[in-house]
């Protein structure tokens, strides 16, 4: 089998991870190898996932591949299962956590890519407290065409 020099092939557990508190997202596919088209995100969901926020240029998919996620749309949520697909438009008031009792899993397509360059920014390379990873998307979502506007759950 051979593969052109743009072909990105990930083992399980493999690809960049970025800490983020309660949910560490695993980038298998960014703007840079899609050419611009989208990036590909593994996010692992422990606990809460990140404050309720709205992306002013980018869509987001979510689609479950294990366990139970409870996704806030505005003010409607509605639970995710292995199998379900939310398409979050851009101008949406979005957030996600964890429903289960086990941790779970969402594969999470970005459209335009770039969120990859937000985390990558706010974490970097070292593990953030909620408080610590609150305060810096916090900070640096205008720079990204985000506003966050209120806590986790809501």
């Amino acid at each position: 089998m051979s593969f052109s020099p743009r072909s990105v092939v990930l083992a399980p557990g493999q690809g960049r991870v970025v800490q983020a508190p309660g949910h560490p997202y695993t980038h298998k596919a960014t703007g840079e190898k899609t050419r611009g088209a989208y990036s590909l995100v593994e996010v692992t969901i422990t606990g809460q996932g990140p404050p309720r926020h709205v992306h002013g240029a980018e869509e987001e998919a979510f689609y479950v591949i294990e366990g139970t996620v409870n996704i806030q749309l505005d003010d409607e949520v509605v639970t995710g299962t292995p199998g379900s697909f939310v398409l979050i438009p851009r101008g949406t008031v979005h957030t996600f956590w964890n429903a289960g009792q086990s941790p779970a899993k969402l594969l999470v397509i970005v459209s335009p890519p770039g969120m990859e360059d937000y985390l990558a920014e706010v974490i970097g390379d070292k593990e953030l407290d909620t408080a610590a990873f609150v305060e810096k998307v916090t900070a640096m979502a205008p720079k990204y065409q985000m506003q966050i506007v209120g806590p986790p759950r809501g």
